[in-house]
C-alpha cells in the first residue's frame, strides 16, 4: 500500500497510520526533523489517507479523490512558482486562491500576513470538493512574526473540518504557544542501509560511489536521490588540491616551495559566494574524515571513502594540530561570509600557516 512506499523513519509512520486507522487525526500536526526526511512527503500521504475512498488506514493513490488531491498539490506548488516570480513582493500574494488541499511556503523570505489571513478565512468554510481539507504550512518557522497571532487562533480554535500540518526541521524556532497546539512527529536522519538500498536501485553508480553519495546525504532521502557525482567531484576538487597544497612537507624545489597550487585552489574555493555555505561544508566534511581517519585508521566511517589513499597521507602530514588550525579557519570563513571580505585572502593565509606549521612540525 502506499504508506509503505515511505523511506525511512518507521515510527512517525506506524504513528500516524494508527491515528488514521483509528480516526483520531488530531486537528493540527507539527511534523519537525532535519532537511530532506521525507517530512512534507509524509504530510502529503497523509492528507489523501484522510479523504481516500477505497483504503482504511491508508491511501490508494488510484480513486478520484486521491488524483484529485495531488492535482490540488500540483497546482498550489505551480502557483507558488508563479508568485515567486513576480519582482514586487507586495503583489505576489495578490488573488489568493486556496484549494481543499493547500502548500504554503514562503513567497519572500517568509510566509506573508496575507497568506494566513486567506488561510484562516477558507480553513472556516465547508470544503469544496473532500469530507476534509489539509493545509500543510511548509517552512513553518518562515511565518511573518505579524501574521503568528494569526496562526495561532486559528490553530487554538480549529474547524472541525479542517487539519493543519505544520512542517520545520526546529521546532524550537517556533513560537512555544504554537509548538503547544501541536501534536509533534518528530523526524529522524534515515538509516544509511535504506539509503544504501535506495541508491543501488538505480544502477547507475558504483560500490564506492553509492557509499558516497549515502555518506553526503547525511540520512537526507531528498540529498541522495538528486546526488550529482560529477557535479560533487567538480566542488571538491579545489579541496583536494588545498589540502594536497598545505599537506605536503617537501618544497618543490631547493629554491624554496612552490605555491600556486595553494593560491589557484584558494581562488576556486572562493568564488561561488552565492553557495558558499555548501562549499564550506565539503571542506567540513574533508576535515572530518581526516581527524578519523587520524585517529581511527582506514576502518572508520567516512564521508568520502573514495579519496582514503590521499586522506591517510594528509592525516599523517598535518597532524591534529594542523587540522585543528583549518577547523578554525573553515569557522572563521563561515562567520565572515555575510560581510564584504576577500574570502580568497583568508584561505591563502590559512594554507601557508598551516603549510609552515606541518613543514616544521616534520623537521
Amino acid at each position: 500500500m502506499p504508506f509503505d512506499s515511505f523511506i525511512g523513519n518507521s515510527k512517525a509512520l506506524a504513528s500516524l497510520r494508527e491515528m488514521v486507522a483509528g480516526g483520531r487525526v488530531p486537528g493540527a500536526l507539527l511534523f519537525s526533523g532535519p532537511d530532506g526526511v521525507g517530512k512534507k512527503t509524509l504530510a502529503r500521504m497523509l492528507a489523501k489517507a484522510l479523504v481516500c475512498e477505497r483504503s482504511d488506514g491508508d491511501f490508494c493513490d488510484a480513486c478520484p479523490r486521491c488524483l484529485r488531491a495531488e492535482q490540488m498539490f500540483t497546482a498550489a506548488q505551480e502557483d507558488l512558482a508563479r508568485r515567486r516570480e513576480i519582482k514586487e513582493a507586495a503583489r505576489r500574494v495578490e488573488g489568493l486562491v486556496y484549494f481543499d488541499f493547500q502548500i504554503l511556503e514562503p513567497l519572500t523570505r517568509f510566509i506573508l500576513m496575507e497568506q494566513i489571513r486567506q488561510l484562516r478565512h477558507v480553513a472556516y468554510t465547508r470544503p469544496f470538493q473532500f469530507p476534509r481539507r489539509v493545509f500543510i504550512i511548509d517552512e513553518a518557522q518562515t511565518v511573518h512574526w505579524q501574521a503568528v497571532d494569526l496562526l495561532l487562533k486559528v490553530l487554538e480554535e480549529p474547524p472541525e473540518t479542517t487539519s493543519f500540518i505544520l512542517v520545520c526541521s526546529n521546532p524550537y524556532e517556533l513560537r512555544p504557544t504554537i509548538r503547544s497546539r501541536c501534536l509533534q512527529i518528530l523526524f529522524q536522519p534515515v538509516d544509511e542501509s535504506a539509503i544504501l538500498e535506495l541508491l543501488a536501485k538505480q544502477e547507475r553508480l558504483t560500490k564506492t560511489q553509492v557509499l558516497l553519495a549515502a555518506r553526503v546525504a547525511s540520512g537526507s532521502v531528498a540529498k541522495a536521490r538528486s546526488f550529482d557525482l560529477a557535479a560533487y567531484e567538480q566542488r571538491r576538487k579545489p579541496w583536494l588540491e588545498f589540502l594536497e597544497a598545505v599537506a605536503r612537507r617537501v618544497p618543490a624545489s631547493s629554491g624554496g616551495a612552490d605555491w600556486r597550487p595553494l593560491f589557484d585552489s584558494a581562488k576556486a574555493l572562493a568564488e561561488r559566494r552565492d553557495d558558499f555555505e555548501a562549499t564550506l561544508d565539503i571542506g567540513y566534511s574533508l576535515l572530518r574524515d581526516l581527524l578519523h581517519v587520524l585517529l581511527q585508521g582506514p576502518g572508520a566511517d567516512l564521508t568520502n571513502v573514495d579519496v582514503l589513499p590521499r586522506l591517510q597521507a594528509w592525516a599523517a602530514g598535518l597532524g591534529i594540530q594542523g587540522i585543528e588550525l583549518l577547523k578554525s579557519g573553515l569557522d572563521q570563513a563561515y562567520r565572515l561570509q555575510i560581510r564584504n571580505v576577500n574570502q580568497q585572502l583568508g584561505f591563502e593565509a590559512l594554507g601557508l600557516e598551516v603549510s609552515a606549521r606541518s613543514k616544521a612540525q616534520a623537521r
